[in-house]
């Protein structure tokens, strides 16, 4: 049997093998696309996720949009993963087009039987940034092993949902990133006696501003100590990105939720000098309507040869501890000094988290 694909006949081997060869046989390979999007007035933000798991054999993606803060929605589908790579940018209504790799991308929608469609183009601002290495182990075994990028741009374009077109204005900000590795997707496996309580901190925060952007990240464990942080300023252009030799942060908690209700970042530079970013949460994009902790349409989960959904529902949600709530991305208006900027602040906390005093798997603060 033959495993060749398309993209053996270019010169990006890392190994003897085909490229449809994943490194490792961990069913929890993936290979993920997500962008955000939002007009500077902040009236209008989506988000679309496309993942493929090819040692699972499945591909899917999401598209989800939330209109004036107050309405969320989402459009799924997920199939069997194509060997060749080269067909795993479509899946379904929903494509993502790499126009010219690493500056121009295009993402097109076309579900009329779902009220929703989208035409939109991603131009590049300035390189992509390569994080720090994401590792993490439970016990002796590997759970979290990937790269990823980020990147910001400008979109351009427009959405159409429930019967209204919506503009998207040359220039509207946006971020993308691109991560590759092994991580945890889809149907859990059993693996024996449990090595610790579930736990999972984690923060990531890209700010577009008029002629640069920010970018934030931490995960934590339950006591506060850090394995992964990231801070860094990036200018328009050409020029590398400013790497922060020390990131600090500060929150407060809005009660009832896992949601921060103020937060404020700091960066250390280089050059001795710092700057302080002060955020201030709009509304929540709920991270469910690309598949994250969504009960029907998880990241990797087999449904057919070809599966497509919607859904909708209103903002703000009534149970933000619910597992399916609990993962957003706050829309925020953000100051450093006297500029102002538009951003994100994603929050994901499950379990115990000593420094912000929650407790439990869900609970509240």
């Amino acid at each position: 049997m033959t495993v060749l694909t398309s993209f053996d006949d270019y010169p990006i081997h890392p190994s003897s093998s085909p490229i449809a060869f994943t490194a490792s046989s961990d069913p929890n390979h993936y290979d993920r696309y997500f962008f955000n999007g939002y007009r500077r007035d902040a009236s209008l933000y989506f988000g679309v996720a496309l993942g493929l798991y090819p040692n699972r054999h499945v591909v899917d993606a999401s598209f989800s949009v939330v209109v004036g803060g107050s309405r969320q929605i989402s459009l799924h589908a997920s199939g069997r993963a194509p060997l060749d790579r080269a067909r795993a940018n479509v899946v379904g209504p929903i494509e993502v087009r790499i126009i010219e790799p690493m500056k121009r991308h295009r993402v097109i929608v076309d579900s009329p039987e779902h009220a929703i469609k989208a035409d939109l183009e991603f131009v590049a601002r300035s390189g992509p940034v390569q994080e720090p290495h994401f590792l993490a182990r439970a016990g002796q075994r590997v759970t979290t092993d990937y790269t990823r990028l980020t990147q910001f741009g400008h979109w351009s374009g427009w959405i159409e949902v429930e019967g209204e077109r919506h503009h998207v204005e040359s220039g509207s900000y946006g971020s993308r990133d691109r991560s590759w590795g092994v991580r945890p997707i889809g149907p859990p496996a059993e693996l024996g006696a449990p090595t610790n309580k579930p736990q999972f901190y984690w923060l990531w925060a890209p700010v577009n501003f008029e002629t640069y952007a920010t970018h934030f990240d931490v995960n934590e464990y339950s006591d506060g100590s850090r394995w992964h942080e990231v801070g860094f300023v990036l200018d328009d252009g050409e020029a590398p990105a400013v790497a922060a030799h020390r990131v600090d942060y500060s929150t407060t908690l809005r009660p009832g939720t896992r949601w921060a209700q103020s937060f404020s970042l700091d960066l250390a530079l280089p050059d001795g000098t710092s700057r302080r970013l002060e955020f201030e949460p709009l509304y929540e994009f709920h991270m469910s309507g690309i598949g994250y902790f969504n009960p029907d349409w998880g990241h990797g989960y087999w449904k057919g040869e070809l599966a497509v959904g919607a859904e909708a529902w209103n903002l703000p949600v009534a149970t933000p501890c619910e597992p399916r709530h609990v993962h957003i991305q706050a829309v925020c208006r953000v100051r450093d000094g006297s500029n102002i900027g538009l951003g994100v602040l994603e929050q994901l906390i499950i379990g115990e988290h000593r420094p912000t005093g929650l407790t439990g798997l869900f609970d509240p603060a």
